[in-house]
């Protein structure tokens, strides 16, 4: 198994780097100034207070630099670093990933607890809303299975609704997933995703984040794991968000970075289809099955091969009240205005669609499943 630190930087850099890492206030671009400015972390952590102002380095770092209890997190990060399948690999590791090298503010070293080899996989992303809708669940679910087929690794957040679905829907096809967390891999988050993750981490796929192992998830966390998990990745597909979904930055993001964006549409008067639409009229990719996004994707090196099947949503036409449901979430009480029906037979109706795993009830509304 390679060295977890690349053999240009020995265990004192490395200790140096994880105390640098873990100073407040200290990103991406101010990590790499001072290993410009010093030469390498050591020095810069030896660096008197003065040649830190001078760099505008904040105070409270500087200050906190010689501090007890960032030397006990560097030494804790070293001896987790000496279990099987943890890794620490830095920007001047030549298994660093390439995309995340080129995006301006990659980050100066990331932790990763699985296979590293994921990280020299093809990767998409698919994200999307928290409070995701069953029928989007089922989509992000039926895409991921597919992508992770043809050969792709299905990267996301390991949030709630969409990204938890994506996870499992790769493993659940024998595929590879990488969860990119918004705190330390010591803090997991979501805690209901504990089990997600571990058989995410323990099944040849990867949990990574680039905060320290002890690191909280901050919401300021959040938007700075979103642009890793598009940079790692070829493209991102956006199933359902609403406007202020986290989702559209990690959009923003991609398309910053050069990235494709594809955004699958939905009702218009679903709030969680707004955020795609917004997308689409911004110039993502309307996609409506995988081979939309293959074909998008053709000019890259190392693509695996691949028209795969699609997923079909259920047909519609074999039940009225399916119609109905899939082109917008309905309450019962409407569904039974919408098709003159008495309340009483549409609820039978929906107790037999709901045991055949055709719609489910969530919040009062009935959703059609696609899946």
């Amino acid at each position: 198994m390679p060295p977890a630190y690349s053999p240009t930087c020995p265990p004192a850099e490395l200790e140096a780097r994880l105390r640098l890492h873990g100073l407040p206030e200290i990103g991406p671009r101010r990590f790499q100034a001072l290993i410009a400015a010093f030469g390498d972390a050591g020095s810069a952590l030896s660096a008197p207070a003065s040649a830190w102002r001078s760099l505008g380095i904040p105070v409270a770092s500087s200050e906190a630099r010689r501090s007890p209890e960032l030397r006990a997190a560097s030494s804790a990060a070293m001896a987790w670093l000496e279990r099987p399948a943890q890794h620490l690999l830095m920007w001047d590791d030549i298994r660093y990933p390439a995309l995340l090298r080129e995006i301006d503010d990659a980050p100066p070293l990331i932790f990763l607890a699985g296979d590293p080899a994921l990280l020299e996989t093809p990767q998409l992303a698919v994200v999307g809303s928290r409070r995701a809708t069953p029928p989007a669940r089922d989509t992000a679910a039926a895409f991921s299975r597919c992508l992770a087929k043809a050969g792709f690794t299905i990267t996301s957040g390991l949030a709630l609704g969409i990204d938890g679905a994506a996870h499992q829907a790769a493993m659940d096809v024998g595929g590879r997933t990488l969860a990119v967390l918004g705190s330390g891999l010591q803090k997991l988050y979501p805690q209901r995703h504990r089990e997600l993750a571990r058989r995410i981490s323990e099944s040849g796929s990867a949990l990574l984040s680039d905060y320290p192992l002890d690191a909280g998830p901050m919401p300021a966390n959040f938007p700075r794991r979103n642009r890793i998990i598009s940079g790692l990745s070829l493209g991102v597909l956006v199933v359902e968000a609403g406007l202020a979904s986290g989702s559209l930055i990690t959009a923003r993001l991609a398309a910053e970075q050069g990235r494709e964006v594809y955004a699958i549409p939905g009702s218009i008067h679903h709030p969680g289809s707004k955020g795609c639409h917004q997308l689409i009229r911004d110039g993502a990719l309307l996609v409506e099955n995988v081979e939309q996004i293959l074909d998008s994707l053709r000019g890259w090196q190392n693509l695996p091969p691949a028209p795969v099947p699609t997923p079909q949503p259920e047909k519609s036409e074999a039940h009225p009240l399916l119609t109905l449901l899939h082109a917008a979430p309905h309450t019962s009480e409407a569904l039974a205005a919408r098709c003159g029906q008495p309340l009483s037979q549409v609820l039978a109706s929906l107790s037999e669609l709901e045991i055949d795993g055709k719609v489910s009830c969530e919040a009062g509304r009935w959703f059609a499943r696609s899946g």
